[in-house]
């Protein structure tokens, strides 16, 4: 699924797994279209230990693809602070995570589970502070907790990305402490009624896009795998909503992706 459009602007897309068997088989071809056409820079989130290898493998073999180092809540069994530090003095290691809380699928007094994702989260965020590297954060019904780790850590963090933000108003507090909000394919879905009312909320140098791809892939394109350039869809809804041009909105989340990621490189 490429698009033939031709694009004015290229985006920096902040999050996208392209290290997912979703894409195995046809990453070359996708990546080489990316950018000819729509694409400026592609950051790969950290998910789990056992990807690692791959991502940074796909991220020294394009210049404009970097890459994270982390866990994701899910994968907590497979933490492992010495692995991590394997890859974070990495060239194209950018950041720490993708990395959080996530309580959707738990039950309310599953505390112990709780427990260990906090504990795995705090130590990525002191991993992150140790190396001086920005956060990629998850958070998925557990605002709250998210909100007063983060807020505890804010000061000594080199910022970081609220990944697919949840429109959460009190996590939309953190935008002082240095926290950015990931924008991506839902934004553009017929349910997305709290993020639309939310959004013009967020200070326009805190916004970013992103795919989370293989995931969430944006209207008119939704039930397919995904790609980093359907990006621009989600970049022409915020547009709409904010009274912006598309092209404004490219060059505004550029300037806030490279202030957070590339500063120094």
């Amino acid at each position: 699924m490429f698009l033939d459009c031709d694009f004015s602007e290229k985006i920096i897309d902040t999050h996208c797994h392209l290290d997912n068997q979703a894409y195995f088989g046809y990453l070359d071809e996708m990546l080489n279209h990316a950018f000819a056409s729509g694409v400026d820079k592609i950051i790969i989130p950290g998910a789990d230990t056992k990807d690692l290898p791959r991502a940074r493998e796909i991220a020294h073999d394009y210049e404009n693809v970097y890459f994270s180092c982390g866990v994701h809540p899910y994968d907590i069994d497979d933490f492992d602070l010495d692995v991590l530090k394997e890859f974070i003095n990495d060239k194209k290691c950018i950041a720490v995570g993708e990395c959080g809380l996530d309580y959707y699928r738990l039950r309310a007094d599953e505390d112990e589970i709780k427990a260990k994702q906090k504990e795995v989260f705090i130590a990525q965020i002191q991993l992150a502070i140790e190396y001086k590297k920005p956060l990629i954060v998850h958070v998925r019904e557990a605002n709250e907790d998210s909100f007063n780790i983060l807020k505890t850590y804010a000061k000594d963090l080199q910022g970081g990305v609220l990944h697919c933000f949840n429109a959460s108003e009190l996590l939309l507090q953190l935008a002082d402490d240095g926290f950015y909000f990931g924008i991506g394919g839902v934004l553009t879905f017929k349910n997305a009624k709290k993020l639309v009312e939310v959004l013009p909320k967020i200070p326009k140098d805190k916004l970013v896009l992103e795919t989370d791809g293989p995931y969430l892939t944006p209207e008119p394109h939704r039930g397919k795998v995904n790609d980093p350039i359907l990006t621009h869809f989600v970049a022409q809804k915020m547009a709409e909503l904010l009274n912006l041009s598309k092209n404004e909105i490219i060059k505004l989340t550029n300037s806030n992706a490279n202030r957070l990621f590339f500063q120094g490189l």
